[in-house]
């Protein structure tokens, strides 16, 4: 009994961090899309050295082919390969996403933390947020590109402008849930003992969010993260669907669905694999937030 005693006191403590690994470890949803999100970006990150052939490369007479050894998704309407074009169509969509995803979580965390914390600027604040909550998003999006797109081009390139379009686009239209999410969890914290604490010897403002608040509202935070991939997968795929995002030579996942409408009925395949990547993608997001979710709460994390 001394031994056992013994070595259960010499046995370090287990971190947060393990107790929230081992609680996401037991939802299996979360775990089949956290494996299949980390396929898929290896995916499309080595897909040049996986399939090594060019996305833009054309070739006429092959053109419209069926899945065969050499092109194992088939080629379009140009002779192109659609698998080397779903590689690319990845690496746009989702370094879209995740780039709108950091830019609406900085925006909302900025937003949420500042009306949380400070009682005077709560209400403009959340007014501004009820605000582009009743805002039509996608008209609003709609505008802004046309009103924008022609200029950033100019200046940055057709590409390279298009992409800073449609991330500011995404990211200052979905900041909103982020920002009311945080800003219930500051109202709570700021109450809580240890902040009060902290108050009461001197701390100043910046040093009191930097050192207790943020910290303790990363849950959240993470979950939001998730979830705004999710979203701007799936804005940007609407967006370049509707012709308005990249140009026609560039491809993402949306571009390539807007591509195969033409040809659905002759060859309905092409629709397949695009949407298929949307949507799996996206599920497997989701599948990770909702796991997220369950292992950084203290309560389901305690059972």
């Amino acid at each position: 009994m001394t031994d056992l005693a013994a070595s259960g006191a010499e046995r370090p403590p287990r971190s947060q961090w393990g107790d929230v690994w081992d609680q996401f470890k037991t939802h299996r949803g979360a775990l089949a899309g956290t494996i299949f999100f980390a396929f898929v970006l290896l995916a499309v990150v080595l897909g040049p050295v996986i399939w090594p052939i060019d996305a833009q490369y054309i070739d006429i007479r092959a053109r419209n082919s069926g899945p065969s050894l050499e092109h194992p998704l088939g080629t379009d309407q140009l002779g192109r390969d659609t698998l080397a074009r779903v590689f690319a169509g990845g690496r746009a969509s989702i370094a879209v996403g995740m780039t709108a995803m950091l830019l609406s979580l900085v925006l909302g965390t900025l937003i949420g933390v500042v009306a949380g914390f400070f009682r005077r600027i709560d209400g403009p604040l959340m007014r501004l947020t009820d605000l582009f909550l009743a805002l039509p998003l996608l008209p609003l999006l709609l505008v802004i590109i046309l009103l924008f797109r022609d200029a950033l081009r100019t200046a940055f390139g057709p590409e390279t402008g298009i992409f800073i379009l449609v991330v500011f686009v995404i990211g200052i239209t979905s900041w909103m849930q982020t920002a009311r999410i945080v800003r219930g969890d500051v109202l709570a914290l700021r109450e809580r003992e240890f902040v009060l604490a902290a108050k009461s010897v001197g701390t100043p403002p910046r040093r009191l969010i930097s050192r207790h608040i943020l910290p303790n509202v990363l849950s959240p935070i993470m979950v939001s993260a998730t979830l705004g991939i999710a979203n701007a997968i799936i804005t940007e795929s609407a967006l370049s669907f509707l012709g308005l995002g990249f140009p026609s030579d560039f491809p993402t996942w949306g571009r390539l669905l807007f591509d195969a409408t033409d040809y659905l009925q002759q060859y309905p395949e092409r629709v397949l694999w695009p949407g298929l990547a949307i949507s799996l993608t996206v599920l497997s997001v989701n599948y990770m937030g909702d796991g997220l979710r369950d292992a950084l709460d203290p309560r389901i994390r305690g059972r």
